[in-house]
C-alpha cells in the first residue's frame, strides 16, 4: 500500500484511535477500532477519505446526544439512523 503523505511502499492497515468532533461542535468523542493507515517510514498514522466520509456521514445522521465519550467504530456504525442518507452532500 502506498502511503498518502510521503507516497512510499509499505503502508499498512491498521486500527486506531481518533477523536472526532461531533457535527454540532458540541463536543468531541473517542473512537477506537477505526480503520487507518500507518507508515513505518514517514511516521504518520491516518484514516482514508472513504473511512472519514463514512464516520461524517453516520455522525450527520444518528442522534448524537446518545453517544458517550468513547465508542467502538463498529458500533457507532451500527448505531440506527434517522434518516437513510446525508441529504447535506452535494
Amino acid at each position: 500500500m502506498k502511503c498518502e503523505w510521503c507516497e512510499a511502499e509499505g503502508a499498512k492497515e491498521k486500527a486506531c484511535t481518533v477523536y472526532w468532533e461531533l457535527p454540532d461542535g458540541t463536543r468531541a468523542i473517542e473512537i477506537t477500532n477505526t480503520p487507518g493507515v500507518y507508515c513505518s517510514l514517514c511516521g504518520m498514522e491516518y484514516q482514508t477519505e472513504k473511512t472519514i466520509e463514512e464516520l461524517e456521514d453516520q455522525l450527520m445522521l444518528i442522534d448524537t446526544k446518545r453517544l458517550k465519550h468513547t465508542i467502538e467504530f463498529d458500533v457507532l456504525m451500527s448505531q440506527p439512523r434517522l434518516l437513510k442518507k446525508n441529504y447535506f452532500k452535494f
